[in-house]
């Protein structure tokens, strides 16, 4: 083994500490950064190759009645390369074992096993046949929740009818991969489910021979989609179009790729502060190891070795211990990441997910990982190379000191001798204090972004569900009805209150701006269903004008006071011109509301229902629940538990796993940086130590010395770090947040509780460390120097 390399283990095992300090600051950021490339690889790889396999349609459109042969003319609009007509109907379930009733979507197939597009994939089970009555398929999604196996037998209400079904298959479609009901926002598996039936069967339980109300297609390559709807928007308007939408548009496509945007930031913001903060710890632990071999550099160079041989031991030496960080965080972070694709693939239904090893992230890891290295030794290695072997023989020149302002003043001279030294210290090397509790401050900003998610959470469950969402059920009509059907609600026993809404599909539009969303009609002076500012105030929803929420506002570029384009998708589809009058703090879905006499008034239509809010006696909801299955109008119920619960089971389950990650590597930074930070001044002032000791200064005082200056690092250092994990926190807030849900900024005292708590516990275990070693000091060894 050359000497270099003898060398180079020697001053390994002699940092050994530092090094598994950096190693594993280094092991956490390339641990997230491998965990969240390798599942948004694997799960974006098994969502292209299932809507490829399964001719994922390209644009969707939903109408009230076409015939059959306008698909030709759609057919042969420029761009279009496929399209499949189909006839989709709402169910109202009565599934064993459920109080309230479930609802459902029941789709046509073509009449050829596999063939159209948005085709099934067959989880058990067969294909329904055409010549057999009442066959279908279901969303094994729904299956699981009930129990459902191919032969069993489903009643459902199809257009005011009770009917018998088999289920004969269980299937999954590209269509819903996340399987929400209309206006909902998150999946509820039992309460909501999609069957699929031949189409010829639907067409005449639906009495629509003939024609369609769902269509959806397939563009060539190098189509224009905007140039399509447009044509397709004109030609399907006679026949109540609400207006043709892309993929972008479509809610399961749009959560799934806003969970692939989520991954991206979780492989973007945390591992650029774990490697920012693991190259400073291997900044100061490089610096001050040269410092201590200055010496060695001298004797290497003045036996012959050249510059460029000193330069690539040390690289070689800094090089070890990233990779060390870097493999190690590699395998952790395919240990989490297989972990992880597997909860996602479990949540996205794909019918296949599997765990790629993709071989360009880990080489971009290493690249990272030897990155930091290189920024972390930049400096001390360019001093190194500089280093003149006759000057180096000779100790380093003592620094020059003099006398701070303070220490003049009664106070000073009140303290103990420890203290002012402690504080002299600090003074004279402010450098050095600064790095340290720089490193303190950021560590503590990591733990306070740890907890953040799970304060974001909780308040968002408090604010949506308790305070602007107090009904504890709500209806949807098959079709909007007159409002005397609000006092058939109010009138069963055990409805304490109902409260009417009008929900209209519009599109939206501001100059070059444009989206589409539903405007929500409610009733002045309603309180199961409150619209609440950032504030928390009550808005009220009365006059003519329109209540948006923020994110509608900020993707339309307007505010109170502008006027928008209203173009209403339904009935006379009206364009009108509305004043913005408010703004409602929502964090989910994109909604506008407005009074519902206004809305009314709006579509020349009087005072009509889509459904209503519903408050209950909890004694009586179950006899409720057997009034509303009786009713064919009733299209659908959703419990307030159950959205909460299905809000838990997504967005919110992901949001805290990861939470468990970022709380288990900050701490591991935070004993990491403080550690390390008190090893170095330990190693730094070792020979002082020994002097004190020397001439009479007992061991707990020498400690004292050192754990006092770690003491007041540490608590600078805290009220800093509270401030960088607030800034931190913000930018997640922003980053994570989508159109379709938006993360709150909000962080509870507890969280800096926590995270201070941690920072001194880490610090007290460091202090105890260090005093071990003072305690067991060598001092003939530490009082070697050359005159």
């Amino acid at each position: 083994m050359k000497t270099l390399n003898r060398k180079l283990l020697r001053d390994l095992y002699g940092m050994r500490g530092q090094a598994l300090a950096v190693a594993a600051v280094l092991a956490c950021g390339i641990a997230v950064f491998v965990m969240s490339m390798s599942t948004m690889v694997s799960i974006r790889s098994a969502k292209e190759s299932y809507y490829s396999a399964y001719r994922f349609a390209d644009i969707f459109v939903l109408l009230k009645r076409a015939p059959n042969r306008l698909v030709e003319r759609v057919r042969e609009i420029e761009g279009v390369s496929a399209a499949d007509h189909r006839v989709i109907q709402a169910l109202t379930l009565d599934m064993p074992g459920m109080n309230e009733p479930a609802t459902g979507r029941i789709i046509s197939l073509p009449e050829t096993e596999r063939g159209g597009l948005n085709a099934l994939y067959l989880r058990a089970g067969r294909w329904p046949e055409v010549e057999r009555e009442g066959e279908i398929a279901v969303s094994e999604t729904f299956a699981l929740a009930h129990g459902i196996q191919p032969g069993d037998r489903i009643k459902a209400t199809l257009r005011g009818r009770l009917r018998d079904f088999t289920v004969v298959g269980i299937a999954l479609s590209p269509e819903y991969l996340i399987q929400t009901e209309p206006g909902a926002f998150f999946p509820d598996d039992k309460r909501f489910g999609v069957f699929w039936i031949r189409h010829r069967q639907l067409e005449a339980a639906s009495d629509m021979e003939g024609a369609f109300n769902d269509l959806t297609l397939r563009l060539g390559r190098g189509a224009m989609p905007e140039e399509v709807i447009r044509q397709l928007d004109r030609l399907l308007e006679p026949y109540g179009s609400t207006g043709a939408y892309t993929r972008d548009d479509h809610y399961s496509a749009r959560f799934v790729e806003d969970e692939l945007k989520q991954l991206r930031t979780m492989a973007t913001i945390p591992p650029a502060i774990f490697l920012g903060v693991a190259a400073f710890l291997l900044n100061i632990s490089f610096r001050r190891m040269l410092v201590l071999q200055r010496e060695q550099i001298a004797t290497l160079k003045a036996f012959g070795y050249t510059n460029g041989e000193v330069a690539l031991h040390y690289c070689k030496l800094v090089a070890v211990i990233v990779l060390i960080g870097g493999i190690g965080g590699c395998l952790l972070g395919s240990w989490m990441g297989k972990g992880n694709t597997e909860v996602y693939g479990e949540f996205i239904h794909f019918p296949f997910t599997e765990y790629l090893f993709d071989l360009r992230i880990y080489l971009i890891a290493i690249v990272l990982s030897l990155g930091a290295g290189a920024l972390g030794v930049s400096g001390g290695l360019n001093a190194t190379i500089k280093l003149v072997p006759a000057e180096a023989m000779r100790p380093e020149p003592p620094a020059k000191y003099r006398s701070a302002a303070f220490e003049k003043t009664a106070w000073y001279a009140s303290l103990t001798q420890t203290t002012r030294m402690v504080l002299r210290e600090i003074y004279r090397r402010p450098l050095r204090a600064f790095l340290m509790s720089l490193g303190v401050a950021f560590s503590c900003g990591i733990l306070i972004i740890g907890n953040f998610g799970k304060d974001a959470i909780y308040y968002l469950i408090d604010f949506q569900y308790g305070l602007a969402e107090r009904d504890d059920a709500r209806i949807q009509f098959v079709e909007a009805l007159s409002y005397p059907a609000i006092y058939e609600l109010d009138a069963i026993e055990g409805v304490i209150r109902a409260e009417p809404f009008r929900a209209v599909p519009v599109k939206m539009i501001k100059g070059p701006r444009e989206e589409r969303l539903s405007v929500i009609g409610m009733a002045e002076g309603g309180e199961l269903y409150r619209l609440l500012d950032e504030n928390e105030q009550v808005i009220p929803v009365r006059g003519d004008g329109l209540i948006l929420s923020t994110v509608v506002a900020d993707l339309l570029q307007v505010s109170v006071g502008d006027e928008v384009e209203v173009h209403i998708l339904e009935g006379e589809r009206r364009k009108v011109r509305v004043k913005v009058s408010g703004l409602v703090a929502e964090f989910s879905g994109m909604s506008s509301y407005m009074n519902l006499e206004a809305l009314g008034r709006l579509l020349g239509e009087g005072r009509s229902v889509s459904g209503a809010y519903l408050s209950l006696d909890s004694d009586q909801a179950e006899s409720v629940f057997v009034a509303l299955k009786q009713r064919p109008r009733v299209a659908g119920v959703s419990l307030k538990q159950a959205t909460m619960k299905g809000f838990m089971d997504s967005i919110a389950e992901n949001i805290l796993r990861m939470r468990l990650f970022n709380v288990g590597f900050a701490i591991t930074i935070a004993i990491g940086v403080i550690y390390s930070g008190a090893r170095i001044s330990f190693s730094e002032r070792g020979r002082d130590l020994a002097t004190l000791r020397v001439i009479g200064f007992t061991r707990g005082e020498v400690s004292r010395m050192l754990l006092g200056e770690l003491a007041i690092v540490t608590l600078v250092g805290i009220p800093v770090g509270f401030a960088i994990g607030y800034g931190l926190c913000l930018w997640m807030s922003v980053a994570m947040s989508s159109d379709l849900f938006r993360i709150p900024f909000v962080l509870n005292l507890s969280s800096y509780g926590f995270a201070g708590v941690v920072i001194l516990m880490a610090s007290v275990v460091s202090g105890l460390i260090i005093q071990q070693k003072v305690k067991h000091l060598n001092l003939v060894s530490a009082l070697k120097v050359r005159d």
